[in-house]
């Protein structure tokens, strides 16, 4: 499951035209990772939005639990946007909804599946500690 919910709008998104880069900090462990993202290579999944936080983290490998296959139906996908939340595409209305069921929402918070970075500059996210799916990960 993944890509659009069709009970929303769709959104005008400015899409990335340059290689930028995303760091990817567990906040639970405390572990970096930076991905280079480059836009001839988007989408990388049909989770989200094309070119999403969400999208492209599950192009690298990284884990952000997404319960509703990232159609902007649920919270859980939830981090935070520290460096170049202006790069970002703008909230919706529906994203603001579904961010009002999250826990620990700051000004920096945003659905990573709903969230474009455009590419012109580079990006931390932060992936909150308590964002895991505990059967997909184990406990730990």
């Amino acid at each position: 499951m993944g890509g659009v919910n069709p009970y929303i709008r769709p959104v005008e998104i400015e899409k990335a035209t340059r290689v930028f880069q995303i760091t990817f900090r567990n906040e639970e462990t405390g572990v970096d990772t930076d991905v280079r993202v480059d836009p001839a290579d988007i989408p990388f999944g049909d989770h989200g939005l094309e070119g999403s936080i969400l999208d492209i983290a599950e192009g690298a490998g990284i884990s952000i639990n997404h319960s509703c296959g990232g159609v902007c139906a649920c919270s859980t996908c939830h981090v935070f946007v520290s460096q170049s939340l202006d790069t970002c595409s703008k909230s919706t209305e529906d994203e603001e909804d579904m961010l009002d069921e999250a826990p620990g929402v700051t000004t920096e918070s945003r659905l990573s599946c709903q969230c474009v970075p455009n590419g012109t500059k580079d990006l931390l996210v932060i992936i909150p500690r308590w964002n895991r799916n505990e059967v997909k990960e184990g406990h730990g």
